[in-house]
């Protein structure tokens, strides 16, 4: 899966513009127009609209394009990659209107954006699939700019080379075929996305299955 090098692009916020955009009724283009919307509300905080973004702002536009990959309980990768790829090309239409007026809009429209306290699934194939392979989205698409963020991804990238073992183990005892793993990975991830934002969730992950939790 491809992810784009956008995210730390700065965008151009215009305040003009004669029409109010709408949230597009296409799902994919609903959740990159919010995550673009995210990258615009984090550039309008900024004193510096040239500042890298920090990592949970840049989870947080991550998020939408996650929460795109989730259908009927299972998380679809290509849906997901959609929106990351669509979000660049949304970014200039969608901030020249009024797009903070969407602001509610996108929160209405993806509930689990909200912040606040994380708590991992209690099913043990799920935490330990649903954090490994979130890891591996997020840093994936951040790898462009791991400099930026570097002792972060390490912890993450840590805490997927613990969790190895761990997840093979849970994985056999329960006599699944690589077909049904593959299953139960795709519903655990779509389980946590949903969680709270990548951030929170990668840190509660790490302090649960990380080198130094004992978990």
């Amino acid at each position: 899966m491809k992810m784009r090098a956008w995210l730390l692009l700065p965008l151009v916020l215009a305040s003009c513009g004669r029409r109010e955009a709408e949230l597009p009724a296409d799902p994919i283009e609903r959740a990159a127009t919010c995550g673009v919307i995210a990258a615009a509300e984090a550039r309008r905080a900024s004193a510096d609209v040239e500042a890298k973004l920090t990592l949970e702002q840049q989870g947080r536009i991550l998020h939408y394009a996650l929460l795109a990959g989730v259908e009927g309980g299972s998380f679809d990768k290509t849906r997901s990659a959609a929106v990351v790829n669509a979000m660049p090309l949304l970014g200039e239409k969608v901030t020249q209107g009024k797009w903070d007026r969407l602001i509610p809009r996108c929160e209405a429209a993806f509930p689990a954006t909200k912040t606040g306290d994380v708590d991992l699934p209690s099913d043990p194939l799920d935490a330990q699939a649903g954090c490994q392979d979130l890891a591996a989205f997020f840093t994936t698409a951040l790898r462009a700019s791991e400099a930026d963020y570097i002792d972060r991804i390490r912890v993450y990238d840590q805490m997927r080379r613990d969790l190895d073992p761990k997840l093979g183990a849970t994985i056999r005892a329960r006599g699944l075929t690589q077909k049904q793993g593959e299953a139960a990975r795709d519903k655990a991830l779509a389980t946590i996305v949903q969680r709270g934002s990548p951030v929170a969730v990668l840190d509660a992950c790490a302090k649960r299955f990380g080198a130094e939790s004992g978990g």
